[in-house]
């Protein structure tokens, strides 16, 4: 809960401020009217001062309005919600300094038109409620503007891995291993790791790993790949040497007590995708990979064998040194889980850089389009034998809109959870700027399909890979016919 005077400063704040704008004065003319200065009368309304009893006084004679009235908590009907707001811990939870808002500033904005933002504020909690958004996607969206709003790039974190690999003999040029991160965690941070203990707990299988700080020891699954145990390493050491207290003990997490330490996790995950995967050394790899005369999906795969990365790191890695190093800022990644003989496919992590790219997310349990690849992928994978991932590249034109992407992507079973597949996808703007730096891209190389986004959306006809009918989309037609109709009886009238 709020402070009690910070929150009785803000109250009388808003209070100031709601009278003297309902009387259409400026902050000058009140400050001519009450004899107090212009800059004081801002540090008030503001919330950040509160005046004496003889200021009060004033004030109170010159917006003629009872001294009672101006120094009770009780707000007006239209500002009462904002007081409910202010007491909760709605602000405390949103992750405003992120994005370079103060709480103040936040309040100012509503002060100056208190009935829309309450109105705006009413109608996202009842959408959070019918869409069933819990704290976790909260912050995991705040989370996501946060990335797209930097293009998921950050040079602090990476000039911090290049300094890492400095002080501690890495050569970044060459494949880090697990044993190279295990040297470091033991001897310079004095971790214990023990790789016996999680096996012993069958309700734990789906944990790759705990750390208990009070000891320093990092229990790992036994059963992890080489990459997902190199990957765990380097999120500890960046804990460590970026000196990140608030934090998450677990990967998976379970739980979690504040933004932060979900911010925290970001942080020491892309420092370990950067470790792993050195900006300088994937951005050569890229750039004569781009050069190539013709599409080759197993050069593509030498580049990621080249780093003891997965291929989901490998993926989102790209999506922070393609805007940055490349220009490729209008692109999306997207990871689809699957659940063998379920007609259910569940987009649980996605990232659009440029806020622009469908598809998105959605909760209405729509049936996302079985036409994009990376649902074939998962698709040719339960197929197959399933002894290597399976690969699929597509140009994806979407329905009544003109932009194409190039989208790569790639499936695999979940190692920890049993009959479950997953596809990670990158998917690229078919910009002349990326014709033009793809050097091997021509359009007769790769399959064009016309996709949707859900089939309760779509207007692809005749869709053999449709599984739902276009319900949402009816909907809508059958309305724009009746307004349409009542514009044409209305304008035979006029």
């Amino acid at each position: 809960m709020m402070i009690e005077d910070e929150y009785i400063r803000l109250i009388f704040g808003l209070k100031l401020k709601q009278i003297r704008t309902e009387r259409n004065l400026s902050l000058f003319g009140l400050a001519k009217l009450s004899g107090l200065s212009k800059s004081y009368l801002n540090e008030i309304e503001k919330g950040k001062k509160y005046p004496k009893t003889d200021k009060i006084l004033l004030l109170s004679e010159s917006l003629e309005v009872p001294y009672d009235h101006l120094v009770s908590l009780k707000l007006d009907k239209n500002l009462a919600p904002i007081g409910e707001i202010l007491q909760s811990k709605i602000l405390k939870e949103i992750p405003l300094e992120l994005f370079g808002i103060k709480e103040n500033n936040l309040i100012d904005i509503v002060a100056n038109a208190p009935a829309k933002v309450n109105a705006f504020i009413s109608t996202i909690i009842k959408i959070s409620q019918n869409y069933n958004l819990t704290r976790e996607s909260f912050f995991l969206a705040s989370l996501r503007s946060y990335q797209e709003s930097h293009s998921n790039y950050f040079e602090e974190i990476e000039n911090d891995v290049e300094k890492f690999a400095k002080s501690y003999h890495l050569d970044l040029t060459k494949k880090i291993t697990s044993n190279d991160l295990k040297d470091i965690l033991t001897e310079e941070f004095s971790y214990k790791i023990d790789d016996k203990e999680l096996s012993k707990h069958e309700n734990l299988d789906e944990l790759r790993n705990i750390f208990i700080p009070k000891n320093k020891t990092l229990l790992i699954d036994n059963n992890i790949s080489e990459a997902q145990k190199t990957f765990i390493y380097a999120k500890e050491l960046a804990y460590n040497f970026l000196k990140i207290n608030d934090r998450l003990y677990t990967f998976p997490w379970i739980k979690f007590e504040n933004f932060d330490q979900v911010l925290n996790n970001f942080i020491a995950s892309y420092f370990a995708g950067a470790l792993i995967i050195p900006r300088k050394s994937l951005t050569e790899k890229l750039n004569i990979f781009f050069s190539l005369e013709k599409w080759s999906p197993l050069e593509l795969q030498k580049i990621i064998n080249h780093f003891n990365c997965s291929q989901e790191t490998f993926y989102q890695r790209l999506t922070s040194i393609l805007p940055k190093n490349f220009n490729i800022k209008n692109l999306f990644f997207l990871r689809f889980t699957h659940k063998e003989n379920s007609s259910e496919y569940r987009l649980n992590k996605e990232l659009h850089v440029t806020q622009q790219q469908a598809p998105k997310a959605n909760r209405n349990n729509e049936h996302y389009c079985r036409r994009w690849v990376s649902i074939k992928t998962i698709q040719d994978l339960e197929n197959s034998s399933k002894t290597r991932s399976t690969f699929g590249v597509q140009i994806s034109s979407y329905v009544n809109q003109k932009n194409e992407y190039l989208v790569l992507s790639s499936a695999t079973t979940d190692p920890f959870k049993k009959n479950i597949n997953r596809s990670v996808s990158i998917g690229m703007l078919l910009s002349p700027h990326l014709k033009k730096k793809l050097n091997f891209f021509d359009e007769n190389t790769f399959t064009k399909k016309l996709v949707g986004v859900t089939c309760e959306t779509c207007a692809v006809k005749n869709c053999d890979e449709r599984v739902a009918e276009p319900t949402r989309l009816e909907k809508q037609e059958k309305y724009q016919k009746i307004a349409n109709t009542v514009d044409n009886i209305i304008n035979s009238y006029s």
